[in-house]
């Protein structure tokens, strides 16, 4: 596997990823409305600074509640500072995850939704990602997956979905999302 490939968003990045210029061109809220409904318990893998984190603590309303998990403690550190900010910080169950594991021992079949924005094609284990998130899933749950249309090409894009279903998902929607490889998937 190519170190392009698998390279990770470097941190500092992640505050032009959560701010109002990249709003001009994606609106969080449209896209996951149809998603997400107050009382939910949300999963964002990759979740960075929050750019659809504080939305999705929005949707989910009192409530409900928001995991959000990113690799690197500097954007976890951002995400928060920002939902204390917002007043959403109570609703954000910020975690740090290692290379090879997202810390959702808990979670097993409790999660309502979950997001992975632009994050998959960062991931080296695939099949051991999707596993996680399959099994922190409830039985019909949905996952929202987009990637980059300038940085995953159409038979990547493919492959991870196949490797997705190969996990326990299967193919509901392939919504369009500006500047994006999207499907909706839902746990068999």
């Amino acid at each position: 596997m190519s170190d392009r490939k698998h390279r990770i968003c470097p941190w500092w990045l992640g505050y032009f990823l959560a701010g109002p210029v990249r709003r001009l061109f994606l609106d969080p809220e449209a896209m996951l409305m149809p998603h997400v409904t107050e009382g939910m318990l949300v999963l964002d893998v990759g979740c960075g600074m929050g750019f659809f984190s504080l939305p999705l603590a929005k949707l989910v309303g009192r409530s409900g509640h928001v995991i959000c998990i990113d690799l690197q403690s500097k954007m976890i550190g951002g995400l928060m500072k920002r939902a204390g900010k917002s007043g959403l910080s109570d609703r954000i169950d910020a975690r740090v995850s290692t290379q090879d594991h997202l810390p959702l021992d808990g979670e097993t079949g409790k999660i309502d939704f979950a997001l992975a924005f632009a994050v998959v094609h960062e991931v080296p284990d695939k099949d051991r990602l999707f596993a996680e998130i399959c099994n922190a899933l409830k039985r019909g749950a949905r996952l929202l997956l987009a990637e980059p249309g300038g940085h995953v090409r159409e038979k990547e894009f493919e492959e991870t979905i196949r490797i997705a279903v190969n996990a326990g998902f299967e193919t509901v929607d392939r919504p369009t999302i500006r500047g994006s490889r999207t499907v909706v998937l839902r746990k068999k």
